[in-house]
């Protein structure tokens, strides 16, 4: 079974930094897409950032110039890096991603989800 184990959320000041990570727990084959998503409380979740295997990127509006989805292929982890977080960023974060793994061929999933509070 495929684990996708997350970190880096926390509590930042306006303004601030953070960066997320998504290291999936067995080695990638071929990432088709990965994105990160937020849920922030009594709001659907949403998509904040997607990479498909073409390297086709998009953001979300209100995220786009201050975020940017990245991978490490060699480290098998995806990530988020935050600059100018805002309030209005605070949520859980989520990872997704539809890979191929060595192991267990096609997997698609979600991580655990990490806190992020922006306070002003």
């Amino acid at each position: 079974q495929v684990q996708l184990v997350e970190s880096g959320g926390g509590l930042v000041q306006a303004g601030g930094s953070l960066r997320l990570s998504c290291a999936a727990s067995e080695r990638i084959l071929r990432i088709n897409t990965m994105g990160w998503y937020r849920q922030a409380p009594g709001k659907q979740r949403e998509l904040v950032a997607s990479m498909t295997t073409g390297g086709n990127i998009n953001y979300a509006g209100a995220v786009e110039g201050r975020f940017t989805i990245s991978r490490d292929n060699a480290k098998n982890t995806l990530y988020l890096q935050m600059n100018s977080l805002q309030p209005e960023d605070t949520a859980v974060y989520y990872c997704n991603i539809d890979a191929v793994f060595f192991a267990f061929g096609r997997y698609i999933g979600w991580g655990q989800g990490t806190q992020v509070t922006v306070s002003s």
